[in-house]
């Protein structure tokens, strides 16, 4: 089934409405059964509520056009957004720590379990799907907050799956240790979940470059579209949000008149913004005794 193409806007309006019916169910799971596991699987829940409206804000100030303040666009703040998820997926970890030393100290016989275990399933299986679909739109949209987010609920899903087997496991076995033992195991992924969102976003804040791939393309279009300069050099790159930002120096024959040398500059500046869309290509232009006789040579 085609997938329909939604804006930026839309999804992360979607994700919110998501996030907050999953963390109903799961909630309902937990007040019907008591397990501090299924606790700690809804505690996590409220964190994906607070992430989706701190994606939502993020998404509109990206792309916010530039101003006089901020020249370069808006774009990191998708990365500063991620992080801030990160942070808040580490302090969901620690609360749910918190609960399952208590409830180990005083472990407490699960209520209802089968149907509150089938109520939890519903949710698992809606998260599953939602966070498929957000990682494949945030590739797309190359938003890294859906992109953090949709990371976020898959480990949420696997955590969760555990949960259902280990609550299944305590009712079987009667030992009602295995809860919060269970519920300590999910802190400890969820953990380890925030702090790779943080890992991630925080090189993007870092002016990461461009992937070797989309890096050897772009070189590969100003090599095939430079005809009539002598090299290219001093090729950088970053990457900002769904934003590339390219510059270079572009050496010419020193009696070459300026407005040809601006046509090659325009020549290469629309092929990559075809090929990359929302790309900013800044081009310095230089006489031919600046040639470093390396990187990209025309002739």
């Amino acid at each position: 089934m085609k997938i329909p193409v939604l804006s930026l806007n839309q999804i992360a309006l979607g994700n919110l409405v998501v996030s907050i019916v999953v963390l109903g169910v799961k909630y309902a799971a937990y007040v019907l059964t008591g397990s501090v596991a299924l606790y700690s699987d809804a505690l996590e829940s409220i964190i994906n509520v607070a992430t989706a409206g701190a994606a939502i804000v993020a998404i509109r100030v990206a792309a916010t056009p530039p101003d006089d303040e901020h020249p370069y666009g808006h774009h990191k703040a998708e990365y500063m957004s991620a992080v801030i998820v990160g942070a808040l997926i580490i302090v969901a970890a620690l609360a749910i720590l918190r609960e399952a030393y208590y409830a180990w100290l005083d472990p407490q016989p699960i209520d209802a379990p089968w149907l509150g275990l089938t109520v939890s399933t519903g949710a698992t299986l809606l998260n599953g799907l939602w966070s498929a679909f957000l990682i494949k739109q945030g590739k797309a949209h190359r938003s890294a907050a859906l992109s953090a987010d949709g990371k976020h609920l898959f480990a949420d899903v696997v955590t969760s799956i555990g949960v259902l087997i280990g609550v299944a496991l305590v009712v079987l076995t009667g030992i009602k240790q295995l809860d919060p033992a269970l519920a300590a195991l999910v802190s400890l992924n969820v953990l380890w979940s925030g702090w790779g969102v943080v890992r991630d976003n925080v090189s993007g804040l870092m002016d990461e470059a461009a992937p070797p791939g989309e890096l050897a393309q772009i070189r590969k279009i100003i090599s095939d579209n430079a005809t009539g300069s002598i090299e290219a050099h001093a090729l950088r790159t970053r990457l900002a949000g769904k934003a590339t930002f390219v510059d270079f120096h572009l050496v010419v024959a020193g009696t070459m008149p300026v407005s040809e040398a601006h046509d090659i500059c325009d020549r290469i500046e629309n092929a990559l913004k075809g090929a990359f869309p929302g790309i900013f290509v800044s081009i310095h232009v230089e006489p031919e005794g600046k040639a470093k006789h390396k990187g990209i040579v025309v002739l």
